[in-house]
């Protein structure tokens, strides 16, 4: 082989092993760049500025944009949130306005069913309160959908006796069990619990209005109490129609109703805003059912404070 060929081979090893070189050093760049992006990314979705390089290069154009970027979603989650305190502000003052004479009118309707009437007079009278409980079911599905967005649920969980929080969910529920001649038992227990009264309320009377709704006239719908470890349970089991398997998963969805309700009123909300509740106060909630058995939903109710306080039995 002669000298000029062994040069020009030496001369392209050498020219491959720098563009290599070159390659990896540019791949190197790329990757650098790249993860520099990347943290400029992670540091806009946390929603934090980025330091601004008055120059003309790409990272400087790129740190621009997304500033401007969390700059406007800063001022459209100012926007929201205002919008949605002004709704809940509105939705709040327009059913405390309309309770008071929604509450008038089925009293003074069914004061006039018990005068004596024609039969064409107590007709009217029971249109009329027919059509005022129904007014009042959606005033109270209405605000319950405007609790529907969790920033909204505000807790301040203590300790509360589990007997008050169950007889006052009752008690908001009794007249629609007498209306279907349903009997409620208790089986009550001397228990604490760590939680906020009236949205524990709220949340075990959504369970026990839906217990009502579905349960068939002279029907009865057990509640019983039993104490574990770290959680005071309170089941409520009814003699309803039931829920489909593969519904009992879904049942906690926001806005979601099984197949064989649709003809029942309701929104679909009193199931997601009681587990809300419960998971905000370190418990939560299960359901079991069977077709044609009945439905049994227990609620968990933490035994615990904040700082890990125990809650004893109540005396």
């Amino acid at each position: 082989m002669t000298d000029w060929m062994i040069s020009l081979l030496v001369c392209a090893a050498l020219l491959g092993a720098a563009s290599l070189a070159v390659v990896r050093g540019y791949r190197k760049k790329m990757q650098a760049e790249m993860d520099t992006l990347l943290q400029a990314l992670d540091r806009s979705i946390g929603g934090e500025l980025l330091e601004a390089s008055f120059d003309e290069s790409m990272n400087s154009a790129v740190a621009e944009r997304l500033n401007r970027i969390v700059l406007l979603w800063g001022e459209q989650r100012d926007r929201a949130e205002d919008e949605r305190d002004t709704v809940k502000s509105l939705i709040s003052d327009i059913s405390h306005q309309v309770r008071t004479p929604l509450s008038n009118i089925l009293l003074y309707a069914q004061l006039l069913k018990e005068q004596p009437l024609t039969e064409d007079g107590l007709l009217l009278a029971d249109k009329i309160q027919r059509h005022s409980e129904k007014l009042e079911f959606f005033m109270k599905e209405l605000v319950k959908s405007s609790y529907a967005e969790k920033a909204i649920i505000s807790l301040c969980p203590q300790m509360v006796d589990v007997r008050e929080l169950v007889g006052t969910s009752c008690q908001m529920v009794e007249l629609a069990a007498l209306k279907k001649n349903i009997r409620m038992t208790r089986q009550d227990i001397s228990a604490s619990c760590y939680a906020d009264k009236k949205w524990t309320i709220e949340a075990m009377a959504n369970v026990l209005e839906n217990a009502v709704k579905y349960s068939p006239e002279n029907s009865v719908i057990a509640i019983e109490t039993c104490l574990y470890d770290s959680f005071a349970c309170v089941k409520i089991h009814d003699q309803g129609p039931g829920i489909r398997e593969d519904e009992q998963g879904r049942v906690f969805e926001r806005f979601y109703r099984g197949k064989d309700v649709k003809e029942q009123p309701g929104f679909g909300i009193g199931l997601y805003l009681t587990r809300e509740v419960l998971s905000k106060e370190g418990g939560y909630v299960k359901i079991k059912s069977r077709q044609g058995e009945g439905t049994e939903v227990a609620l968990y109710l933490s035994r615990y404070g904040s700082a890990g306080t125990f809650a004893a039995g109540v005396k």
